[in-house]
Formats: C-alpha cells, sequence, structure tokens
C-alpha cells in the first residue's frame, strides 16, 4: 500500500484541470482495503480518464492496482476470464484481438480501467460491457467483504449499474468476470463501422473501431479531455415524434420503447463545435468533447457545460446529463442547480 500526500490533480485526471489532492492511497491486494483507517469512504478513481477535480480535494482517492488477468475456463467456444480492476481496458481489449477472442473489439481504446467499465456500462458502436459481462467483485465498506454480483444483479443501463445508484460510495469494484467467444460475434449496423464486410476479421474490425475513434476524438496525452462529455438523451417516442415536426432532420434510435438522440448532433446543432470560452472548449472535430487548452479553470468549465445544457433545452426541451464526473471540494458529484 503506498500512501501519497499533496499530490497534483493534473496526474490522476485526463482533464488536467490545475488543483490538488491532499492523499491519495494505491491499494494493491484485497486484504489491503481492511487496514485502511478512514473516517469517511474515500474516492474511488481509476485512471481518471472520467473524472475531473473542480476543487482541491480534502478525502482521500483511492486507486486499486491489481492487475491480474486469468483465463477460469475455455470450451469449444468459448473462454471465461476473471479480470482484477487495476488492468488497462484498451490492453485487456488488445489482448482479446491478438488471441482471436470476439465480444469486446467494438470497445477498443476507451480510455480507463477494467474496474470502471462496469461502473458505467462502458458502450460504443453498439456494443456495452454488459454484453460480456458474467459477474463483478464488489467490495464493501459496511462489512469489508467481497460479494459477487452477477450480471443480472449489476442493473445495467445506459451508461448506468447498480454501482452508480445504491452503491455508489459503498465501496469499490476490484474485479470482473467476462466470456469471449471463439467464432465470429460482428456488430457492424453502427456508423463507422457500416462499411466494413460482413466477413470482416477481428483484427479488421479493431482497427476500424481505432481509426473511426481517432478521426473524431483528440488524444487526451496531447489535449487535455475526458471524452464524450455528456450521455446521449432518451427520451419518448412521442416526444421524439414531436421534435421530428419541428426539426425533421434529428436523428434518433429505437431503444426499447424510447428514442436515443445523439448529444452530439444536438450540441453540433446550436454551433458548439470549436466553440471556446477561455481555456475550455468544444472539440473542433467533435463538440460532445470539452477540451482543456492548457489553464483551463473550473469556473470556465462548469459556465461552458450550464450554457451548453441551457440551450440544448431550450431549443429541444432535451435535459442533457453530464456523463463525466465533476467533484467538488468535498469530493461530491456536481449537479447543475
Amino acid at each position: 500500500m503506498l500512501f501519497l500526500q499533496d499530490q497534483a490533480a493534473e496526474a490522476y485526471s485526463t482533464f488536467r484541470l490545475k488543483t490538488s489532492l491532499q492523499q491519495v492511497i494505491e491499494v494493491q491486494d484485497v486484504n489491503e482495503l481492511n487496514t485502511i483507517n478512514i473516517n469517511s469512504a474515500p474516492i474511488i478513481l481509476g485512471e481518471g480518464s472520467n473524472t475531473i477535480f473542480l476543487t482541491e480535494q480534502s478525502r482521500p482517492i483511492l486507486r486499486f492496482t491489481s492487475s491480474q488477468r486469468t483465463i477460469l475456463n475455455e470450451t469449444l467456444d468459448t473462454v471465461n476470464l476473471h479480470v482484477e480492476a487495476g488492468h488497462n481496458w484498451h490492453q485487456l481489449v488488445s489482448w482479446a484481438v491478438n488471441s482471436e477472442l470476439w465480444g469486446i473489439e467494438n470497445l477498443a481504446l476507451i480510455p480507463g480501467s477494467v474496474g470502471a467499465a462496469p461502473i458505467q456500462n462502458i458502450g460504443a458502436y453498439g456494443v456495452e460491457f454488459a454484453d460480456v459481462c458474467d459477474y463483478v467483485d464488489f467490495y464493501s465498506w459496511t462489512d469489508q467483504a467481497v460479494h459477487r454480483f452477477s450480471a443480472d444483479e449489476c442493473q445495467f443501463g445506459y451508461r448506468d449499474s447498480l454501482f452508480k445508484q445504491s452503491l455508489t460510495s459503498k465501496g469499490l469494484v476490484i474485479a470482473v468476470g467476462i466470456t469471449l467467444q471463439k467464432k465470429p460475434k460482428r456488430v457492424l449496423n453502427y456508423a463507422g463501422l457500416d462499411t466494413l464486410s460482413d466477413s470482416a476479421s477481428l483484427q479488421e474490425i479493431y482497427a476500424q473501431v481505432i481509426a473511426t475513434r481517432q478521426s473524431k476524438l483528440p488524444d487526451y496525452t496531447k489535449l487535455a479531455n475526458c471524452g464524450s462529455f455528456f450521455k446521449n438523451p432518451i427520451i419518448s417516442l412521442g416526444a421524439y415524434r414531436l421534435l421530428q415536426q419541428q426539426f425533421p432532420k434529428i436523428p434518433g434510435y429505437i431503444v426499447a420503447d424510447n428514442v436515443k438522440v445523439p448529444a452530439a448532433w444536438l450540441i453540433d446543432q446550436l454551433g458548439f463545435k470549436g466553440y471556446r470560452l477561455q481555456d475550455i472548449g468544444c472539440y473542433e472535430r467533435q463538440p460532445l468533447v470539452l477540451v482543456n487548452f492548457g489553464n483551463g479553470t473550473a469556473d470556465a468549465l462548469l459556465a461552458l457545460v450550464n450554457m451548453i445544457i441551457g440551450k440544448v433545452k431550450d431549443r429541444y426541451a432535451i435535459l442533457l446529463e453530464p456523463e463525466v464526473r465533476m467533484l467538488n471540494k468535498d469530493g461530491m458529484a456536481y449537479v447543475q442547480s
């Protein structure tokens, strides 16, 4: 276990706002979690690709860094894996592709750790973490024990799960179980992949996902960002049809009995692509991505976030919800007032 004091927050968030973290605790073994003596539950952090520290953090930051990958079972058709939370997600995808295992190739190049994947049920190009999940192992602060939740018990939804709802701040994900396929299981009915052949190889799909993401999204190591900033809103079919009457070109995708509307389209229509407020702005190729040009401030970020939310609400009567976790001085997620 490693205790670090007074750390620059830029090293722990890919958005890199300039502030500080009073204490960072890095843990490599579950048994070490039992020895942590804290007055309040710490802020759980993976690789910081979906977290922005708005101000100095007084609560401890906890990172579980154990990253082993274990094959539990293998059949003629499938491979069952147990992967610890500290494993890098994209590295897991790359390993699967190199091993000719299908199921997560559409999730290539998503930044962050494996432990973060079930929390917000990461997804891209028609595939979600929930599609391959067998279970999630969760360490509870209450009884200092590990509990295994089946995929059904995780209550996965669009960028949502049990761990973002009733179990938030109650513990941390320490490992996941997933099943990958040895036989092709192509998901190509999504813009960016729909130009591929129905017989596209695993490597071709993987390469196309990476190329498509790189063409739209900035490299966070070069231009600070946390990827897509807002969730794609889901509205009723009736509300969508009313919007179609006023905005005939508004795109939408049926989800159960509702319609998912691309947040990027809504924001782009309002002229935010390339818009800049001080040193915070909307990426020139993808307005859904907010970027920090180097000296961005929390005030500028919140002003831009509220501006986008307000204008989308005024024009389309749709309330955008941030996907990125923004933490104030008490470690509480920012909520628009």
